[in-house]
């Protein structure tokens, strides 16, 4: 069992917070105060429109740690845009589903939070790129090209109401979701599936830490393919099912199969029709017929106490 690694404390730390992430009440003030009233020296940036990673992490080398408050996608972009500073990273949840932040099991409160970050518990992990429009962006959690882009692209009007039941909402309407033929490049290797979408996972937990499927780790140097099969959402429930008893040691993982999974460094997915693609969240603008994503190892060392076993799906 891979276990944090305990060193001293930063005695810094750059906040970059999103106010407009989740109800805009992350408590990121109150968590730089508890910070603040430790002895560690803080600054304070917030996120625009205009905004870029460059800026927001601009003097970073002078931090001893870089703290990310926001959404999944602010988080992932500015963790990828920081890898080259190799300073210990806080994934704090402040967006709607904080799904980086379920996976690292990190408290939610801001006290919580900074006895956290005082603790000096860190684990190193996989971070993953893409190529998209003539851009190279960064994921901790997952890309996709479908039904599950599908989904996050219909929640949205809908996260200001309901949070992060709009979700559950969105895959309720998917109910004839559409159907395409993909090809993928695994490292070299070429298979056809068809499917109702295609996830490249770095992370394997959705809410609630509820495995996605079995087998999936951010630390093996690999992406786990997960090609969504069935005619319908409903025909994956029996694959969730199992993989949520796998987690609890209470029977066969293997239940249905309309799920299939692959590993590899580098994949590439093309598709018959062009489909909704999203990252860590995000929607890609139109839709797309091809997706290549690579692994980046031990990229990111995240401020969590939580082990690489229970990190495992």
């Amino acid at each position: 069992m891979t276990t944090p690694s305990t060193s001293s404390r930063p005695d810094s730390a750059l906040i970059v917070f999103n106010p407009n992430s989740g109800q805009g009440d992350s408590g990121v003030e109150d968590f730089a105060q508890f910070l603040k009233d430790a002895g560690v020296r803080v600054e304070l940036r917030e996120t625009t429109a205009e905004g870029t990673p460059e800026t927001y992490l601009k003097g970073l080398e002078d931090f001893g740690a870089l703290v990310v408050a926001g959404g999944d996608g602010t988080v992932s972009s500015l963790a990828y845009a920081a890898r080259e500073y190799h300073k210990p990273f806080l994934a704090y949840p402040a967006g709607t589903a904080n799904l980086i932040a379920q996976n690292l099991a990190l408290p939610s409160t801001p006290r919580e939070l900074a006895d956290l970050f005082l603790s000096g518990q860190t684990l190193r992990l996989d971070l993953a790129e893409f190529d998209s429009d003539g851009k190279t962006r960064g994921f901790a959690m997952l890309a996709g090209l479908g039904m599950d882009a599908a989904i996050i692209r219909d929640s949205e009007d809908l996260k200001e109401h309901l949070g992060v039941a709009a979700y559950v909402v969105s895959a309720l309407k998917q109910l004839t979701p559409k159907h395409a033929k993909f090809t993928l490049t695994l490292d070299g290797r070429r298979v056809e599936v068809e499917g109702m979408g295609v996830m490249v996972a770095n992370f394997g937990m959705a809410n609630l830490r509820v495995p996605i499927t079995g087998d999936v780790s951010p630390a093996d140097g690999k992406l786990t393919v997960i090609v969504l099969k069935g005619g319908s959402i409903a025909s994956l429930l029996p694959k969730l099912i199992g993989s949520v008893r796998a987690k609890l040691n209470l029977g066969d993982p293997d239940l249905g199969n309309n799920v299939e999974t692959y590993d590899a460094r580098e994949v590439n997915v093309e598709t018959s029709e062009a489909l909704p693609m999203q990252y860590d969240g995000e929607i890609l603008e139109g839709e797309w017929t091809s997706l290549k994503a690579r692994i980046l190892p031990g990229a990111v060392e995240y401020i969590t106490a939580t082990t690489l076993d229970d990190l495992t799906t």
